[in-house]
């Protein structure tokens, strides 16, 4: 048994069994700690010395929100037909698991796109349109999400900053099959809940509509549908981040599935960090599957992120790809070697401290 400490918390010393120093990477439990700067800014340049004209893909996409309308009232209207349906029979199952899933995943990257001014040219009609995308998923979720997956972008494997990343206290607990089949099922519920444990950000005027929005109408579905409507919306949105093809996505864009034998954060050059997929379920999700591509180009609405691939593919063709989501979240539960420590890290270096 041996003593760690946590970088940023050196008050509180975990206690666990450590591998020696010689053992392989997949019992070495650690990220894989670099100094080196995210790959995104490096290649957007090079692309951007080649092909300048690709900043002209960058911009709102208007069609955006006509399908966002669609997708809402396709949830609404299904809450709506499902308000007598026993939450316990197949029906109801099968309806939230197929259809509901699938399009509050939607909603979610939706509002992925619509937190980069993808739907609007103006900053607020982004962040109010939003707030009606939210209106499926059933909890207030659009105006936090924007200012933390900024974050995300700006500070790519930032130990504090990007809170995409699973904490020290996560990966020591969960990193065996039993924790990793617990982590995809629940891992709705880490995105959601790790943010708020990790970095602070100030709550807003958005903030408080998103809430009072959403609330409101999930208050008058109740009242008026009953409360198996707003129990549609909510468990669709569980399972579009459960044990779900869709939520694939969230393990495929940034863990490392084929981890190096051997790693020297002081010599070697991180793992790719970010997984592409082009695959069919992106007509299901904004084509967020071409990953390595937005990351690039975050102003890249979803319906030319194709064509960035197209002019820019030398730069793309040979990295990593996955060819299956829901292989992933196979391969993530199964595989001994994919671990909660499978993401590349960064020291935070500004002098930002987590949440007491």
């Amino acid at each position: 048994m041996s003593t760690i400490t946590h970088r940023k918390n050196p008050s509180q010393p975990l206690t666990i069994q450590t591998p020696p120093s010689d053992a392989p990477i997949s019992k070495l439990n650690d990220f894989y700690w670099t100094e080196e700067t995210e790959p995104h800014t490096i290649r957007r340049k090079l692309i951007l010395q080649k092909y300048p004209h690709v900043t002209k893909l960058c911009g709102p996409e208007p069609l955006t929100k006509f399908i966002v309308f669609g997708v809402v009232t396709l949830q609404l209207s299904l809450a709506y037909y499902l308000r007598d349906t026993d939450f316990l029979s197949w029906k109801f199952f099968l309806i939230s698991y197929i259809i509901g899933a699938t399009a509050n995943q939607n909603c979610f990257l939706a509002i992925h796109e619509l937190s980069h001014n993808l739907g609007f040219k103006k900053p607020l009609y982004n962040k109010l349109y939003s707030i009606f995308t939210n209106l499926p998923i059933g909890i207030p979720y659009s105006a936090s999400f924007q200012p933390y997956h900024q974050l995300h972008h700006k500070y790519l494997g930032d130990e504090i900053l990007d809170t995409d990343i699973p904490t020290n206290y996560e990966a020591i607990i969960l990193s065996n099959v039993l924790g990793k089949s617990f982590f995809a099922t629940f891992q709705i519920l880490f995105y959601a809940l790790r943010p708020m444990f990790i970095t602070q950000i100030k709550f807003t005027y958005i903030h408080l509509v998103n809430i009072l929005v959403q609330f409101s109408v999930d208050y008058y579905m109740v009242t008026h549908w009953g409360w198996k409507s707003l129990s549609y919306l909510i468990f669709s949105s569980f399972l579009a981040g459960s044990l779900h093809p869709c939520s694939g996505h969230f393990i495929a864009e940034h863990y490392i599935m084929n981890p190096p034998k051997s790693y020297d954060r002081t010599k070697d050059h991180p793992p790719v960090e970010t997984y592409s997929y082009y695959g069919i379920l992106n007509l299901f999700t904004w084509n967020v599957g071409l990953h390595n591509e937005h990351h690039d180009f975050p102003y890249v609405a979803w319906s030319k992120l194709f064509k960035l691939n197209e002019i820019a593919n030398e730069f793309y063709v040979d990295l990593p790809k996955h060819e299956s989501w829901t292989m992933v979240i196979v391969n993530f539960i199964s595989d001994p070697n994919v671990l909660l420590y499978n993401r590349v890290k960064r020291e935070n270096k500004r002098k930002v401290q987590p949440r007491e």
